[in-house]
């Protein structure tokens, strides 16, 4: 498998602890929903489905975080996971994991690495 980049959005589209950014991946053979975010400096992104029920986290578009900016909540259930690893520590999804998702950031964009099957 090779590796490719496909643009998410603008680096600065993503605020430390703020508002997240949508956008949809192809996931085994279907379209699927996923965010990413800033978190202590750091870009993360996710497929937008909760580990207790696949539905998806935010409330708003792009509002992941809890109030205090510090955890991932499920608008639905209130399961709340770490930013950095997507671990859930509360809720009723307790020690499940959101599936994490590759990406890069270079210069002034965030990039999704995506795999790719290789010819040869």
């Amino acid at each position: 498998m090779a590796e490719r980049e496909r643009l998410i959005c603008a680096a600065a589209a993503l605020p430390d602890g703020g508002t997240g950014v949508r956008f949809d991946l192809d996931w085994h053979g279907e379209r699927a929903p996923a965010f990413a975010i800033r978190f202590s400096g750091r870009v993360h992104a996710y497929l937008n489905r909760c580990a207790h029920v696949p539905i998806e986290l935010d409330w708003m578009e792009g509002q992941f975080y809890d109030f205090s900016g510090l955890y991932l909540i499920c608008s639905t259930h209130g399961a709340m996971y770490l930013p950095e690893t997507g671990r859930c520590i509360g809720g009723p999804c307790r020690g499940a994991t959101l599936t994490k998702l590759a990406v890069a950031e270079h210069g002034d964009s965030i990039y999704l690495i995506e795999d790719t099957p290789s010819h040869g």
